[in-house]
Order: structure tokens, then C-alpha cells, then sequence
């Protein structure tokens, strides 16, 4: 392993800071509790937080429409609390990513008043706006999040384009007096010891502008912007001045959220790539249609699952380095996606949790995703706080679904599935607060799904803790992060299986992805068990026996030495 690729032997824990801990009894998770909850995190045995954002922001989306990124929002915290947690992280060995965010900002940002103020301004320059003559938009674009993608300036023919919300106008990439401010900005963060950047919706920064209506794609006579804005020409010079100015210098860890289509993925992570690695969305959106429609939900077997995962892991495994996920505080989460509700129990979300552990590249565990927390239902849409469930919840009863079709569909999608408190105990609010009112609803299910709880018995938590030391700190740990992937043939469609090969050292890591019972043939002799969640199963393995009888959702990892 190179010296600059020290994130290759990274195990991430995503925090969500808003529902992580808090520690001023305020309802609302901040830098203090995350503080607190190091050394829980230390004996979970990741080395790299994914910090979501804590800048200042008026939260019109979850803390992504930045107002200031130089200073650290008072519902987390100080800029002080934000250095001693960088501080006390980095002497217990676990480093600190935050989010950049920087495709957009909030309406708010100091950029964006003086550009409405004075349209003449270098400021006006910083943002994307068009005037038009009969007053109507520039085209018919619709957000990510359901609305119109140009929101008229009052009193003016002029208006800006968002991607997202309207409260989150778009940067104009094209200024280089805009980038140099922004390249300050990440060094800035850098230079404090920052670890690096998972960076949001980088992808978008290039936008190929056309001003004219074009054909809808849906009842509300707009069209979906992802063609203009995703992937455009000209988007690698853009990155790769932000990579040389930024990010290599520093050699950060650096995680893209972005789409990337197999013909531009060396640009993006091959050895001189912008980036340490990308999200790949295949198979955590496998249920999402194209249009991005979560009212209307893709059907998926298991098997189609299987072939997605494993055509990313060898479009990526060519190209470079990928990251690991199945949960994110975009996701609802991912035992209520993958598995069906009677199903869900310890063994499916260990097999979940060994799925994708063992696959090559960076593992991220999203928080609660190590203690198998689940969905939530609320009463209402009105209890849902994320803007992208409301938005599409409004979508679909606008494409004639009934309301109660419409609320069931996007409440099982929603981010705030996600976002909900973390579940640390029995007690009030799930030990995550002592105040009255937590700023979103703590699930009820805590009293039987929580970290306190699961000390004291087998359980997920205890599995990913295993996962965890096998990655980082055991005879195979050279084999899951630099092996080889490669897929193995089953008869059973599903059943989900493949190896990590180096040298004369393989594992084989195999999933039942299924409420019965289920054979696979695997190599008769020299296996060693390195992990299974059916611990009673684990000595077929050590017989000549080839054929190996899986129990429901069983998993497990055999070690050859050939």
C-alpha cells in the first residue's frame, strides 16, 4: 500500500450530529456529545468519522445549505468545540471528515444577499440568474426535490437556479474568483488538521445551460434536471484545479458523491484521479427509478441485487478505489430496504452487514446502522422535518395517488428514517437526551434495539465489532482490503457469494439472502471459519463435505490456504 492511500486501511462511522448525542439537554445532538461518545466509537474500532454538516446554516436541509462556512452553527456547538473534537479524535487515532458542500449554498450566505442587493456586484457573478422577458422561467427544469428549478427574484424578471431546494442557489463554477474562494475556504479546514472531505453533490458543479420548455416527464409539466447538470464536459478541469489546489497537497481522503458512468471513473479515482474514491448509488438506489420517483418503487430480487453489486465491484476494482455503504443519511434504512418485514431479525442484518463489509473497498457504517436500527412511522407527513419526504409526498398526490397510498410509499423511503435519534439505551429518549422534546421522534422500537442492550448478549452490534477486527487488525486483514475480487457461482439465485483472492490466500464469503434453507457446493478441504453468524454451523466447514447447507440468511466467511 502507497503512503498516500492510508485511507485504503480506513474503517468510516457517519455521525449525523443533529440526532447523534446531546449533551446540553436542548433536544438537538451537538459537537459535545460526539465528544462524549468517542471512546464507544474507539471500542467499535473505526479510525475515520464522516462528520455531516456542522457549519452555520439555517437548516433548511439538514445543515447542506451552508450560510457560513467558516464557522460552526451554535445548535452544535463553538468553533472551539469543533477544534477539540479534531484534538481528542486525533490522539485516540480516529480522524475527522467533514462534508463540503459546494455545488450550492443557502440563500442566506453573505454571496448571495449581495448578489440580490446589487445586481452589478462581482457577487451577481457567483450564482447563476437569468432574466427573461416575458417573466416566465428560463425553462421548465424541475429540482431534485420536486419543484421548479428557477425561482423568480420579487419584483423582478430575474431568477436563479437550484438544483435542490430554493433556498440552496446554485454556484457558478465558471468564476474563478468564486473557485479561489472556495480553495481557500478547504485549506482553511485542512490546515486545522482536517482529515479530508466526503463531498456533496460534486458531480453538478458543471451545468450545460439551454433555455427553452422541454418535453415533461411528469403531471407537473416539468423535466428532471439531471441530464444538464450531472457529469457535463468541462467538469474535469473544474475538479482537478480543486484536486491540485486542495486535496493533494494535504494528501486527504477525499469521497465523492458522485454518479460517475465506468467511462469517466479513472478520471475520477484512477492513480492521479480527483478524488480517494466515490459513492456508487446502483444498488442503494436499486429501488429508485430513473426519474428519482420514490412513489414509484422499483420491485428487486436478490439476484438483481447480486449482479449490481458485483458489476460495481468490477468496474471500480479496475479503475481504483471504492467506498462501502448500504445506509447514509440520504437512505431509509437498509434492512427495511433489502429485507421483508418479517424477515428482519439478527441473522438478516448480520448477512446484510457481511454483504458488503467483506467487498473491496472503504467500509462507511452509518450510525445505528452497528446496532440494526430500523425505519420509523410517523403519524403524519407533517411530523416529517426532511424536505425531499415532503416534496415527494406533495409529487405523488399530484400524479393521483391517494393520500394514504402516497404517505405509506414515501414514509418507507424517507430520509428521516436515517435521521431519527440514535438509540443508546432504555432509558429517556433512548439515553440520547434528557430533554422533554427531541427535534425529531426518537423511535419506539428503542427499547428493544439499543447499544446499551446489546453488550450483554450475541448480537449486531457485537458482529460488526468483528467485522471490524478481521478489517483492521487480523491475519486476513491483508486480504480483505487488498484482495482481489472475484465472483462465485451459485445454483441458487439467492444466494449471494464471492472471494478475495491474493496470492495463495482466499476468502469465501457467502450470503443466504433468503427466509429458507439453501445448499452451495464450496471447496471440500483446508477451510478454516472466519466469521458466520450461525455459530453452530461453523464446523461443515472443517469436513470434506461440499456441500455446505445454509440456514435462513445465514452468512459466513471461509479461509483457504492453497
Amino acid at each position: 500500500m502507497r503512503k498516500t492511500d492510508w485511507w485504503k486501511n480506513a474503517v468510516v462511522y457517519q455521525i449525523y450530529p443533529k440526532s447523534f448525542q446531546d449533551s446540553n439537554s436542548d433536544g438537538i445532538g451537538d459537537l459535545k456529545g460526539i465528544i462524549n461518545r468517542l471512546d464507544y466509537l474507539k471500542r467499535l474500532g473505526i479510525n475515520v468519522i464522516w462528520l455531516c454538516p456542522v457549519y452555520q446554516s439555517p437548516m433548511d436541509d439538514g445543515g447542506y445549505d451552508i450560510s457560513d462556512y467558516y464557522h460552526i452553527n451554535p445548535m452544535f456547538g463553538s468553533d472551539e468545540d469543533m477544534d477539540e473534537l479534531i484534538q481528542k479524535a486525533d490522539k485516540m487515532g480516529i480522524k475527522i471528515l467533514m462534508d463540503l458542500v459546494v455545488n450550492h449554498t443557502s440563500d442566506e450566505h453573505e454571496w448571495f444577499q449581495k448578489a440580490l442587493k446589487d445586481p452589478d456586484s462581482k457577487y451577481a457573478d457567483y450564482y447563476i440568474f437569468k432574466e427573461t422577458a416575458d417573466g416566465n422561467p428560463p425553462n421548465n427544469w424541475r429540482s431534485y426535490f420536486g419543484e421548479p428549478a428557477w425561482t423568480k427574484i420579487e419584483g423582478t424578471n430575474r431568477f436563479y437556479l437550484h438544483e435542490f431546494s430554493k433556498k440552496q442557489p446554485d454556484l457558478n463554477w465558471e468564476n474563478q474568483s468564486l473557485r479561489e474562494e472556495i480553495y481557500r475556504m478547504v485549506n482553511y479546514w485542512l490546515d486545522k488538521g482536517l482529515a479530508g472531505f466526503r463531498i456533496d453533490a460534486i458531480g453538478n458543479i458543471k451545468k450545460r445551460l439551454e433555455f427553452k420548455t422541454f418535453q415533461p416527464d411528469g403531471e407537473d409539466g416539468l423535466r428532471y434536471i439531471g441530464d444538464w447538470v450531472l457529469n457535463q464536459p468541462g467538469i474535469e478541469i473544474f475538479l482537478q484545479e480543486l484536486t491540485e489546489k486542495t486535496f493533494r497537497p494535504h494528501n486527504s481522503m477525499t469521497v465523492a458523491e458522485a454518479n460517475v458512468p465506468e467511462e469517466l471513473l479513472n478520471l475520477f479515482i484512477g492513480d492521479l484521479g480527483f478524488f480517494s474514491m466515490v459513492f456508487d448509488f446502483s444498488y442503494t438506489d436499486i429501488d429508485v427509478p430513473a426519474t428519482g420517483e420514490w412513489f414509484r418503487p422499483k420491485a428487486f430480487t436478490p439476484e438483481e441485487l447480486k449482479k449490481t453489486i458485483f458489476e460495481s465491484q468490477r468496474m471500480v476494482q479496475e479503475k481504483g478505489w471504492g467506498a462501502l455503504y448500504l445506509e447514509n443519511h440520504d437512505q431509509n434504512r437498509s434492512v427495511n430496504k433489502y429485507i421483508p418485514e418479517k424477515d428482519i431479525g439478527y441473522h438478516s442484518k448480520t448477512m446484510l452487514a457481511s454483504l458488503f463489509f467483506f467487498l473491496r473497498g472503504t467500509p462507511f457504517i452509518y450510525q445505528g446502522q452497528e446496532i440494526g436500527m430500523e425505519n420509523i412511522r410517523m403519524d403524519s407527513i407533517e411530523d416529517y422535518d426532511d424536505i425531499a419526504t415532503r416534496g415527494q409526498y406533495k409529487r405523488a398526490v399530484n400524479a393521483g395517488f391517494d393520500k394514504k397510498t402516497a404517505f405509506d410509499i414515501v414514509a418507507k423511503r424517507s430520509r428521516d428514517n436515517s435521521r431519527t435519534p440514535m438509540q443508546w439505551d432504555s432509558g429517556k429518549n433512548a439515553g440520547f437526551s434528557n430533554a422533554e422534546h427531541t427535534w425529531l421522534k426518537v423511535n419506539p422500537n428503542y427499547k428493544d434495539i439499543n447499544a446499551a442492550d446489546q453488550e450483554f448478549s450475541d448480537s449486531v452490534l457485537k458482529f460488526y465489532r468483528k467485522l471490524i477486527h478481521l478489517r483492521r487488525d487480523s491475519k486476513y486483514s491483508n486480504i480483505i482490503i487488498n484482495g482481489e475480487f472475484l465472483p462465485y457461482e451459485t445454483e441458487d439465485p439467492c444466494v449471494i457469494a464471492y472471494q478475495r483472492i491474493i496470492l495463495n490466500e482466499r476468502l469465501l464469503v457467502i450470503h443466504n439472502f433468503q427466509n429458507i434453507k439453501s445448499y452451495i457446493r464450496i471447496p471440500g478441504k483446508n477451510t478454516e471459519a472466519v466469521i458466520g453468524n450461525y455459530t453452530g454451523n461453523y464446523h461443515q466447514s472443517n469436513t470434506c463435505q461440499e456441500l455446505y447447507q445454509l440456514s435462513p440468511y445465514e452468512c459466513i466467511a471461509l479461509y483457504l490456504n492453497t
